[in-house]
């Protein structure tokens, strides 16, 4: 029997306030120079809710605090390298101030409804699915 592939697990996290999501802009491959909600890969061993601390952290260098499960994404076009499957989350970011790490060059609140043209992976069907459940509450 031939070797058979699995899905790359992934994270990403929304993070709101004052009802402007976080994002991040790409400085590598995929999607240089697009927006990004923060996250990455889950390792080996790590629980995915570890994964997305850890992520964030690594990214923006604040603690978060996960709020609850938004949802799971696992399009196998997602990102254009593998198939991935991405759990999302809620979070709320906890004190301190942003500093970004290498990954990204800069991060901006943006409004639901006034989103960046260039949004990478499916994060814009994210946001677009966090708009419509938003406005159905």
């Amino acid at each position: 029997m031939g070797k058979t592939k699995s899905p790359i697990l992934t994270v990403d996290g929304i993070i709101l306030e004052k009802g402007k999501v976080l994002l991040e802009k790409r400085n590598h491959r995929p999607f240089i120079g697009h927006w990004v909600m923060p996250g990455g890969h889950v390792d080996y061993g790590e629980r995915v809710e570890e994964a997305i601390k850890r992520e964030v952290k690594e990214e923006l260098g604040v603690l978060i605090k996960i709020k609850e499960l938004f949802g799971v994404y696992s399009e196998p076009k997602r990102d254009p390298r593998y198939h991935s499957v991405s759990v999302v989350y809620l979070l709320k970011k906890g004190k301190g101030k942003i500093r970004l790490d290498k990954e990204s060059s800069e991060f901006k609140y943006f409004s639901l409804r006034n989103l960046p043209k260039k949004i990478g992976f499916d994060h814009r069907k994210i946001l677009n699915d966090l708009r419509n459940k938003k406005s159905g509450d």
